[in-house]
């Protein structure tokens, strides 16, 4: 019998974290479920054997792939060898809630032809405590592909581990761009909007860890690389919503000058935080009203100031 869902999870010197990550997809004993590991870490099996306990609950498929470093590469392997029509990713350092299953099979059921579905997430404290909830600026339900498209651009909004994916919409769309280290699945989403609508489901069932090894953390300190990452994206995908009014982009790239100079700021440079909020209080009271919305700042802000003040990050 063939998977009704295929996970794929990068690993990468993964075996203090991938135990966390496999507990919370193996409390709902996923029948049907495929999980692919392709692992770059040489660790002498380590992360190996801590997946290896979860062997008699997950259907469990392990490669060492020394050759692939970049998670996105790992996706773009995982896609083409799922036996899935639906795909998903799950990081090492991510979780799932209880009855995400559930609410995927069902989303998956009544919006079958989505090309992906989403949902609001939560965020995680490096030891996996739960944070505050990382929401979407969504209604639960189907978004048509230029809403959707003309509010993501914005600011990707969209925790990895959330959505899953139609597998020939992925490959449609001509799948991740394994040069954007920092912005592929942004990239990514966007990309398959044009190859059909984006269904939302209500329900909180993943969690993303913050902690100071993440990509995120680690890839900005990069400043000028972290910028153009995010300046590609829209390059890319501004010109193809219609019509794309001059608004639209100064919210977006106040976003990135924000975005920008939050990263800067968490590496002691603080310079930059005066200019970026100049470019939100040009946008205007109803722009900037807008962005907030849009790029639910204060839902990802939250969780990061919480976790610097208490030392644990």
């Amino acid at each position: 019998m063939s998977p009704w869902l295929t996970v794929i999870v990068p690993v990468h010197q993964g075996a203090e974290l991938i135990g966390a990550t496999l507990a919370s997809a193996a409390q709902e004993v996923p029948e049907g479920v495929e999980f692919l590991f392709y692992n770059s870490g040489e660790d002498g099996g380590a992360a190996r054997r801590v997946a290896e306990g979860f062997s008699d609950r997950l259907d469990l498929h392990w490669r060492d792939t020394p050759e692939l470093k970049p998670w996105t590469a790992k996706i773009t392997v995982g896609v083409r060898e799922a036996r899935a029509d639906h795909v998903a990713m799950l990081h090492q350092d991510d979780l799932w809630l209880p009855g995400h299953l559930a609410s995927v099979l069902k989303a998956i059921r009544d919006y079958p032809q989505a090309a992906l579905s989403i949902a609001p997430s939560r965020f995680a404290a490096p030891d996996g405590q739960l944070l505050g909830e990382w929401r979407l600026p969504f209604l639960p339900g189907p978004i048509d592909s230029e809403t959707f498209a003309s509010t993501l651009v914005v600011q990707n909004t969209i925790a990895i581990p959330s959505p899953v994916i139609r597998r020939d919409a992925f490959l449609a769309c001509g799948g991740i761009d394994e040069a954007l280290w920092y912005t592929a699945d942004w990239d990514l989403y966007l990309k398959l909007a044009q190859h059909g609508y984006v269904a939302v489901r209500e329900a909180v069932t993943t969690a993303f860890r913050i902690h100071g090894g993440s990509l995120t953390m680690s890839g900005s300190r990069n400043a000028t690389e972290f910028r153009r990452q995010q300046e590609i994206v829209l390059e890319r995908h501004l010109p193809a919503i219609p019509p794309a009014p001059r608004s639209l982009e100064r919210r977006a790239r106040a976003s990135i000058d924000v975005n920008c100079a939050l990263a800067a700021a968490s590496a002691g440079k603080a310079g930059g935080l005066a200019p970026a909020a100049l470019a939100l209080v040009r946008l205007g009271p109803r722009g900037m009203a807008r962005y907030l919305f849009q790029s639910r700042l204060a839902d990802r802000l939250a969780p990061r100031v919480k976790l610097r003040i208490s030392g644990n990050m």
